[in-house]
Order: structure tokens, then C-alpha cells, then sequence
């Protein structure tokens, strides 16, 4: 095993059938802020800008912004922030090398060069995959003001700990010294995610509005920094968008196979399927890559597109990795291709796709066979565990309001509330028949305080904790169909759940 590292001056040693950079990495200058340098973003985002470089658009290059660990730039800033993208699929595996990350910051290590990389003049784009829990939302869907993190921002401005923090700081700085906003471009499975990015913003914005106005700190009242919700309400564009693709979590045997083909090691190579998917509003005051040259749908309303893919993909998934592990699956291929499981999540894409727009010519027939496609992909190994984290955070909008607007037209959600179900039941069976720390969620520790509770009892206890259709009519009817479920799985498991719905448990 080599001990050299991939980096700009291994590339010209790489075997010809491993793509890399056709452009001078050294020409490149930042245009965009990344916040969250995951496995996902380096799968997705940064390979569109990848892309976009090697055309010849040299001033779009991404410095990558780490909100709590220091894991990516660790990995990745000795390999000059190269890595490699392994696209799997059932055939085989193409190695790609991405070099569209130019620097990495630790925002708790180095706040400062954090602000200082937002606030630079060349920066128009700042994007964000911080998963769903880091915007830090109350059970109503608003800015939880008392997080601990949000408190502390609003009293150390200047040392940001949130993506709040450092987007109204910087938006702040950069209007005080008379430079355009940047846009910023949310990336994370959340309905209408620029919308409600700018909401909260302005949220957070405003109440740093009336810290200020408290102060009594005449310096600071005439710093420019006054009305600055208004600023981000009026002058800052939030476009949406959907993002797709499927990003296993990479192992260490994944590590060893990379490095034996590339030649060098890897610290964090990515592993990924082919399909690629991002669908983005037009919305760039400050400008933009040519993404729609290299497979971006640009739109003016993302909206129907989001629906589909939270409602078809997403819904779909977390029912597969709640069923999958109730059923002794750790993979979505393994539980896919169980003629139950399978049989259900057909039932779940024929109730949730009336609830879709009908009028936005979304294909939902092509959509769900290129799902069934994707979800037979055996060299993936995506883990069901790994879909199966933060379910209170994922299946409002996954899950429930599907069901919601199901009922609204009065058609039952039986498939739909049985995923919720499977989700109560994965957590009950941690520490059983599923190791302890198998997945996790936000509401982990008010979870386990519940106890052995009747399901009605249990259902309606989660539903509060977890904001499920809150203050809704039809709260109550979700509440007894999912505890009827509940009740099904935890006396006779999958087989009994899935029987209840008319589908059979064999085995392939």
C-alpha cells in the first residue's frame, strides 16, 4: 500500500482511466462560500462547479466552510482539497477526481476567516447543506430563539456558532462597506428551502435588530447594522432548489479499494450512483455558473419539483430504512428486494403522488421506475441505518403532509402513517433487537424519557414532541391510524403491519 497522498502534484501520476481537473487549479479564484462539506455536497454541488471550472469559468472555485468538525479539512487540505468521486452502479465503478474546493475553514476554530471569506467582494454565492436539525427550527416551523447556539450569537455577533450567525454578520459587514449581498442558495431537503432559509434569517435578523435597539450604544446605532432585517427581507435573494443524489456513507474498505486504483490514498473519497439531479430558481442578482450547460434545470418554481422528490424519493426511502431494519435489512437494495417491502412502497407512491401538483407536468410514472432503478443499485451499500437518522426532523415533510393533503381530499393514508409507525418502532427497538446508538434523532432524550407507554399513549406523546401536525384538523386521525400500526408491529411485527394492508412477508 502507497503512502503518498492524492494531491496537485499526484494528479499526473493517476492511471489514465481516472478522470481529473482539465483546468489549472491555480488559476482558479473563489466565487463561492459552501457551509457543511459533507460527503453530499462533494458528491453534488461540487462536481456541477467542477464542471463549470473546467469550461472555463475560473472565478466560481468553493471555499468550504466546516460549522462544527474538523474532519473534511483535515481529510482533505493536505490533499490540497482534492478527492475522488467513485460513481457506482451495478455494472461497475468510473473514478472521478473534483477539484472545485479550493481552501477549507473550521468555523469554531477560526470564526474570523470564516466572516472574512464571506465577506470578500469576489464571494456572490454562498450555498449550504447543513442537514435539516442545524437550522435550529421551533415545533411551529419558526427560529428557536432559545437554543442555546441562536442565544449566543445574537450576543457575540462577531463570534458566530450558527449559519444564522455568520449569513446575518457577514450580510451585515458587507452592506456597511457597500458591497453587493451574496446570494444564498439552500441545498438541504427543506420545503421551499430558500423561503424558509429567509425567514428565518429575517427572524434572527430582527431580534439582532432589537438587541441593538436596546443597547443604547449610539455607536453601534449608527453603525449601518440598524434595520438589518429589512436589508435580508427586501435586498437578498433566496432562491430554492432540489437536490438529488444518493451518497452512501464511505468506509474504510471503500478507502483501501480507492487507493489501490488510484495509486495514492485518499483520506475521504465519496461514493455516489450516476443519476445527478439539481433543479434551481433563476434567481442570481450577483451572478452564477453556467450550471445549466452540464445537466441543471434552471426554473422559476422549484416547488413542484421539491414535492415530488420529498414525497416520491425521500418518503420512500425512510420507509424502506425503517421496514428494512425492522426486517433485519442494512441495505436498500437487500430490503427493496423483498417482494413485500417492495409491494408497500408502491402502495406508498399511489397515495402520495394525488397529493402532487397535477398541472406541473412532472413525469411521476418515469420518476418512481427511476427510483425502483436506483434502489436496485447493489453497489451502493447504502445503509438504511444511515437514512434512518433525525426521522422527527425528515418525516413532517416527507411523510406527513402527504398525509395530510390526502386526507383533505378524503382518501386514506394507510401506507403513509405505517411509515411513522416503523419509525416509533426502529427507536423502540435500539438497544434490542437493534444496537443501541443504531440511528439517531434530535429527539432522542425526550424519547427514551416516554418509557413502555399503551401505542395510543405513545403515538400521541411523539406527535407533541415532535410537532406532527400540530393545531391541525385532521391531527387526531393521523394519531389513531398510526397508533393502530403501531400497535400491529409491535405485536407481530413487519409481517403483521404489512398484512394489514393486504401485502404478503415472504422472502426473495
Amino acid at each position: 500500500m502507497t503512502n503518498r497522498r492524492l494531491s496537485n502534484s499526484t494528479l499526473k501520476a493517476l492511471p489514465a482511466s481516472v478522470a481529473v481537473p482539465r483546468y489549472a487549479r491555480g488559476g482558479v479564484a473563489p466565487g463561492i462560500v459552501h457551509l457543511g462539506v459533507g460527503a453530499f455536497h462533494r458528491a453534488h454541488q461540487a462536481a456541477y462547479v467542477d464542471d463549470c471550472l473546467a469550461a472555463g469559468e475560473a472565478d466560481w472555485g468553493i471555499v468550504g466552510v466546516s460549522l462544527r468538525s474538523p474532519d473534511a479539512r483535515d481529510a482533505l487540505a493536505p490533499q490540497d482539497g482534492l478527492y475522488t468521486l467513485a460513481i457506482r452502479s451495478s455494472i461497475g465503478e468510473e473514478l472521478r477526481v473534483v477539484g472545485s474546493i479550493l481552501s477549507l475553514l473550521v468555523a469554531p476554530e477560526d470564526p474570523a476567516a470564516v466572516l472574512a471569506a464571506l465577506t470578500d467582494q469576489r464571494t456572490r454565492i454562498v450555498t449550504l447543506t447543513i442537514t435539516e436539525k442545524a437550522y435550529l427550527r421551533a415545533a411551529g416551523g419558526g427560529l428557536d430563539n432559545t437554543h442555546p447556539d441562536i442565544v449566543h450569537d445574537l450576543a457575540n455577533p462577531q463570534m458566530p456558532r450558527t449559519a444564522h450567525g455568520f449569513l446575518t454578520e457577514a450580510l451585515s459587514r458587507r452592506r456597511a462597506a457597500g458591497i453587493q449581498p451574496f446570494t444564498v442558495l439552500c441545498c438541504d431537503n427543506l420545503p421551499a428551502n430558500g423561503a424558509t432559509l429567509h425567514r428565518l434569517l429575517v427572524e434572527f435578523a430582527a431580534l439582532r435588530d432589537s438587541r441593538l435597539a436596546a443597547s443604547g450604544d449610539a455607536r453601534l446605532a449608527t453603525s449601518g447594522d440598524a434595520r438589518l432585517a429589512a436589508h435580508i427581507a427586501d435586498g437578498v435573494a433566496f432562491p430554492s432548489s432540489m437536490v438529488d443524489r444518493i451518497v452512501p456513507a464511505t468506509t474504510d474498505v471503500d478507502r483501501a479499494r480507492i487507493a489501490v486504483e488510484l495509486g495514492v490514498e485518499d483520506a475521504w473519497p465519496v461514493m455516489t450512483e450516476p443519476f445527478c439531479q439539481w433543479v434551481v430558481e433563476d434567481d442570481f442578482p450577483a451572478g452564477r455558473p453556467a450550471w445549466e450547460k452540464f445537466g441543471v434545470t434552471m426554473v422559476g418554481d422549484v416547488g413542484p419539483f421539491e414535492d415530488m422528490k420529498l414525497r416520491l424519493l425521500n418518503g420512500s426511502h425512510s420507509a424502506i430504512a425503517y421496514l428494512g431494519l425492522l426486517s433485519g435489512y442494512d441495505t436498500v437494495d437487500r430490503a427493496f428486494a423483498n417482494p413485500a417491502i417492495r409491494q408497500f412502497v408502491d402502495g406508498l407512491w399511489a397515495e402520495a403522488i394525488p397529493t402532487l401538483p397535477q398541472d406541473a407536468g412532472l413525469d411521476t410514472a418515469g420518476y418512481t421506475a427511476q427510483l425502483a432503478e436506483r434502489y436496485s443499485n447493489t453497489a451502493l451499500a447504502h445503509r438504511t441505518a444511515q437514512i434512518a437518522n433525525d426521522g422527527s426532523q425528515k418525516l413532517p415533510q416527507r411523510i406527513v403532509a402527504s398525509a395530510l393533503d390526502r386526507l383533505g381530499a378524503g382518501d386514506p393514508p394507510a401506507h403513509l402513517m405505517l411509515v411513522v409507525a416503523a419509525w416509533i418502532t426502529a427507536c423502540e427497538a435500539r438497544g434490542k433487537t437493534l444496537p443501541e446508538a443504531h440511528f439517531t434523532d434530535p429527539i432522542d432524550t425526550r424519547l427514551m424519557a416516554l418509557g413502555s407507554r399503551p401505542a395510543d399513549e405513545t403515538v400521541t406523546a411523539i406527535f407533541d414532541l415532535a410537532g406532527f401536525a400540530k393545531d391541525h384538523a385532521h391531527r387526531m386521525t393521523l394519531i389513531d391510524l398510526t397508533a393502530a400500526h403501531l400497535e400491529r408491529l409491535r405485536r407481530g411485527g413487519t409481517a403483521a403491519a404489512l398484512a394489514a394492508l393486504g401485502i404478503g412477508s415472504e422472502k426473495p
